[in-house]
């Protein structure tokens, strides 16, 4: 297995992995093919995926606004769980982060994603309980 920068071209595959997961959330603008084209022209150094055999089989976006990092979509394959690729991803979307002079990441997760949760707990994320997560739709 081997964690490379993610491409454009990796939308298809992408997207299959996505689906696949329970609890990830997704929408037809952000994570359309030319959504994610978009965020990977923005963020071309913090975006990566695991592959195995020609395959991906994890992936996460990461990026910032120049003050603060933030971790979207990570995903790994149910039959590549526990084997340290979601570690892995996140790693490396943190050091790339830092190595843009980024101090702290932030991320989203949904409350009822109990695995999700947990892996954020177990790698030592902590919750923030004190926030309220609010948006408002600009396409609209």
């Amino acid at each position: 297995m081997t964690i490379r920068l993610l491409k454009e071209e990796d939308f298809p595959q992408l997207l299959a992995l996505w689906t696949a997961t329970p609890g990830m959330g997704l929408n037809s603008a952000d994570d359309s093919p030319e959504g994610i084209r978009q965020y990977l022209r923005r963020n071309p150094d913090t975006c990566f995926a695991a592959e195995a055999e020609g395959r991906i089989v994890g992936a996460i976006l990461a990026g910032h606004d120049g003050r603060r990092g933030f971790l979207y979509h990570l995903a790994v394959g149910e039959s590549q769980r526990l084997q340290g690729i979601g570690r892995a991803l996140v790693r490396s979307a943190l050091a790339a982060l830092k190595a843009q002079g980024i101090r702290k990441a932030a991320l989203v997760a949904f409350r009822n994603n109990r695995l999700g949760n947990n892996f954020w707990k177990s790698i030592g994320f902590s919750l923030r309980e004190d926030l309220n997560y609010w948006n408002i739709p600009l396409d609209e």
